[in-house]
């Protein structure tokens, strides 16, 4: 009899240990329910938490507080077809890609141009945009083409393809965060030019109260696209899904015509998977 409490005790932790396994168990099942809940593995399921810019227009910018531009606007249809919505966070474009593969943001919306070297990075989804270097210059400047910016002062946005143009072509460039900098830079004369986004560069220009003017263009090396953490290819798969359907049902080209008025689409250029046709600008509207 005097063994009975210490057998008492055995039994006791041996229920214990059977409670907690269940509760283990249960918990497992509870993360296989979340993951159900969640099957792009977001870090808040249902809503597609995006890392953009705030100063790229037409691209990617604030207007009345809110988030829009023809990248974060399609990224807004896109989601929505595939039943998300999207939380907008304005961050530096030096910092993007590596936010969104460290799962700080779901998605990076910011014309990225998809590269080699960023594929090391990021995954990317189906290209979505096209899009030209801009040559942008003091409006006193005698600069016209990229071929005559050898020992020239060149300011670039850092981590942007541009910025990968002007070091493969020697031209030493000044690096800023963001496009802000680069425009001040040009107004005030501490600058000769300005690689950009062509779009960018054209409005940057028409809002300078003409003191910037856009001295030559030329074509970009490859598509823009959404980055997404590597891996992740629910997510990419459900975006490119999503962009097949609204470049299908017209959403891409009305975009296309309110933020790119005018501009021309390269005849080799196909947004989304191919696999679907965008409507013509006529249909669209």
């Amino acid at each position: 009899m005097r063994f009975l409490p210490a057998l008492s005790k055995v039994a006791a932790l041996g229920a214990a240990a059977v409670l907690a396994a269940t509760a283990l168990t249960a918990c497992g099942g509870d993360d296989s329910a979340a993951s159900a809940d969640n099957p792009y593995g977001l870090l808040q399921p249902g809503v597609l938490r995006a890392g953009t810019l705030t100063d790229a227009p037409p691209n990617v910018y604030l207007k009345d507080g809110k988030f829009t531009g023809f990248d974060n606007d399609l990224l807004t249809a896109v989601a929505g077809k595939v039943g998300l919505k999207v939380e907008f966070v304005g961050t530096d474009f030096s910092a993007l890609l590596s936010q969104v593969n460290n799962r700080k943001f779901d998605v990076g919306s910011s014309s990225i141009t998809i590269t080699e070297a960023r594929k090391k990075t990021v995954d990317f989804g189906n290209g979505y945009d096209f899009g030209y270097f801009g040559l942008d210059v003091p409006a006193t400047s005698t600069i016209t083409g990229f071929d005559q910016l050898a020992g020239k002062r060149v300011v670039v946005v850092q981590g942007t393809v541009q910025d990968d143009y002007a070091t493969k072509e020697g031209l030493n460039p000044v690096r800023v965060p963001d496009y802000n900098g680069a425009i001040n830079q040009l107004k005030a004369g501490t600058a000769d030019a300005w690689i950009a986004p062509a779009e960018i560069g054209d409005k940057s220009a028409a809002d300078s109260g003409g003191k910037i003017k856009v001295a030559a263009k030329q074509i970009s090396p490859a598509p823009t696209a959404y980055a997404v953490a590597k891996g992740n290819d629910e997510l990419r798969e459900a975006l490119n899904s999503g962009l097949d359907q609204v470049i299908a049902d017209g959403t891409w080209t009305r975009l296309q015509e309110h933020y790119y008025p005018g501009r021309p689409i390269p005849a080799d250029f196909t947004p989304g998977s191919g696999t679907v046709a965008a409507p013509s600008a006529s249909a669209a509207s």
